[in-house]
């Protein structure tokens, strides 16, 4: 995958919210905790994360962003015209800014990688039948998340 191809327009399932990703995703998860239900509207969210200076946010007034846990270290934005989820923001001190976008909102490609776990499985409201391995409790979930998420960011950070 060369940087001169990773570029690609996405959007909300409207088309109203759109955006653009000029850089190489840093991982994919799938979660189940009750915040992403709550926010997705669904049983788990699909996420691929990226640098959020890779990703360019056509016009915020598109978006109407919220926390819904403090310290509010997670702005997920829905649209403002379909209420779906269309991308988030995750800003932790120490940290590059980094932006999740629901899957669903990318097209398939390079900047849709393969899921590498389910997390919060404990908090499933369903079993899901797939070879990933899945996570439960609050705190192996976040050291499963960060474990998978630092190498990945690390190596994009040093670009290798």
């Amino acid at each position: 995958m060369s940087d001169e191809i990773l570029k690609q327009d996405c959007q909300c399932p409207c088309g109203h919210t759109k955006f653009t990703i000029q850089g190489k995703p840093i991982s994919r998860a799938f979660c189940h905790c009750t915040i992403c239900q709550e926010f997705n509207h669904a049983a788990y969210a699909d996420v691929t994360i990226f640098l959020s200076k890779d990703v360019l946010l056509h016009d915020e007034k598109c978006v109407n962003f919220s926390a819904y846990k403090k310290p509010p270290a997670v702005q997920r934005g829905k649209c403002s015209k379909c209420d779906k989820p269309a991308i988030e923001r995750f800003d932790l001190p120490l940290l590059p800014s980094l932006t999740i976008i629901p899957s669903g909102n990318i097209p398939a490609g390079p900047f849709l990688p393969e899921s590498s776990a389910h997390i919060f499985y404990h908090r499933r409201l369903a079993d899901i039948s797939d070879e990933l391995p899945k996570y439960s409790g609050f705190l192996k979930s976040q050291v499963v998340f960060n474990a998978k998420l630092m190498p990945n960011l690390f190596r994009r950070l040093v670009g290798w």
